[in-house]
């Protein structure tokens, strides 16, 4: 019989707190319940962006790609893997989104010449961050962001 008023109890909470979550997405609990997430593909090209014929151009693989803000404080790093693809995560407690859009930029380290020895070895990539869109993953909220474009900087290393 104390099975019941227990059980009872459980449905009473659930009930109560099951809203109170949904709501609290957009504030504080949305943030802790959050990521911020940064991929994209580098290329083999000396802009490292996709080429004019498409699904030809050679991607980038066993690159590393540095998350620098401010004056090239690194925030975080990934490298790419065999398809020249690249994934960052990010804690939105500790990363704001404005401030990443706004201040930093991703930057590609490993020299060119590395995928293609007729580029070059010295200067690297860099692209500023461009906001893709916010998904809603059960309770965590995913903001996507991608590269703008990379270029190409003989000095940059």
């Amino acid at each position: 019989m104390a099975l019941k008023p227990n059980l009872l109890i459980i449905l009473m909470a659930v009930a109560i707190i099951a809203p109170v979550l949904v709501e609290a997405q957009q504030g504080l609990l949305g943030n802790l319940l959050g990521l911020i997430s940064i991929n994209g593909t580098v290329f083999c090209t000396v802009d490292g962006n996709i080429g004019l014929n498409g699904t030809s151009t050679p991607v980038f693989p066993n690159a590393l790609v540095q998350l620098q803000c401010g004056a090239g404080h690194i925030v975080a790093s990934a490298t790419t893997n065999s398809s020249g693809q690249f994934s960052i995560a990010l804690n939105p407690l500790l990363n704001i989104l404005s401030t990443l859009l706004s201040n930093c930029s991703l930057v590609v380290k490993t020299p060119l010449s590395t995928c293609n020895a007729n580029l070059p070895s010295v200067g690297g990539l860099i692209s500023s961050l461009k906001f893709v869109r916010t998904t809603l993953v059960g309770l965590l909220n995913i903001a996507e962001i991608v590269p703008a474009s990379f270029q190409f900087l003989p000095l940059l290393n």
